[in-house]
């Protein structure tokens, strides 16, 4: 059996345009997968509950979006059998990567085809969307040019960019950010083709998040030397876009500590879409 992956995302750039009578802000931003992420277990069972069998300081069952997501696919569509849930992280959490959305997203993916619930991809999308505004690209499975809160997606095809992804030791709160009053709240809006020639690209999070966690800040200054990194999301990981991976694994060699990395490859497509039989993949029956 093969585990269910549950890939990292980079914000190629990210603006927050306006905010919403509801105080949600209004974004527009690229996401692209990358080739680094989590990995999950499902073990279906038929007593209907959902458990996960691996605990995570600071995060009670009930609010680990996994679990949630699982609930949420169980009500929704009245199944009956259970499912314990074995997850292998490796994103980072407070890093701007997507990590507890995107194993939502491949929560749901799975759970849809191991109770064989039959959803259809707009209607898990709607599902995730209340779990968090990053889940539905990752259930949609392409890159894609995001709007709205990041629920509107248009696909897209930006170039596949080796990445150098710095950490540093903090963990950012996406909800603290977009709450300070110091937050760039209306930037002028862009087109698809702005962003293919380059113009106007920046993360408005960036400077707030930079001021906020002095890490960020470091590593931004650190990766600097090395060409024009961006933060990701609300922060805190940075990256910056790489000719080859051999230069990205060159420059992780000269990281100074706290700070760690990975190098990765943007991808296009979620690598479960990348695979038509998914009978194979991590599930046992108990």
């Amino acid at each position: 059996m093969k585990p269910w992956p549950a890939p990292a995302k980079v914000n190629l750039f990210l603006h927050v345009t306006g905010r919403r009578a509801d105080g949600y802000h209004t974004l527009q931003t690229v996401f692209q997968f990358l080739d680094y992420g989590d990995a999950l277990e499902f073990f279906v069972t038929d007593d209907g509950r959902i458990t996960r069998s691996t605990p995570f300081p600071g995060v009670p069952e009930d609010r680990d979006l996994t679990v949630r997501a699982a609930r949420l696919l169980q009500d929704a569509a009245a199944v009956q059998k259970g499912a314990q849930i074995h997850l292998t992280k490796r994103i980072p959490a407070g890093g701007g990567l997507g990590g507890g959305s995107s194993d939502a997203a491949t929560t749901l993916l799975a759970l849809n085809e191991l109770w064989d619930t039959q959803l259809s991809v707009p209607d898990l999308a709607a599902l995730g969307l209340t779990l968090g505004a990053d889940v539905p690209v990752f259930i949609h499975g392409h890159a894609a040019w995001g709007e709205g809160i990041g629920e509107i997606l248009t696909p897209i095809e930006p170039p596949e960019a080796w990445y150098l992804v710095v950490v540093p030791p903090v963990a950012v709160s996406t909800a603290r950010v977009f709450a300070d009053l110091e937050l760039t709240r209306f930037s002028p809006t862009l087109t698809i083709r702005d962003f293919h020639e380059g113009r106007g690209l920046r993360n408005d999070l960036e400077p707030l998040v930079r001021s906020r966690y002095p890490q960020v800040d470091r590593a931004m200054r650190w990766l600097s030397e090395f060409g024009e990194p961006r933060m990701s999301g609300s922060g805190g990981c940075v990256f910056l876009k790489l000719a080859d991976a051999e230069r990205g694994r060159q420059i992780l060699q000269r990281i100074p500590p706290p700070f760690t990395g990975f190098v990765a490859r943007g991808l296009n497509r979620h690598p479960l879409n990348e695979r038509g039989d998914r009978s194979h993949w991590g599930v046992a029956k108990r």
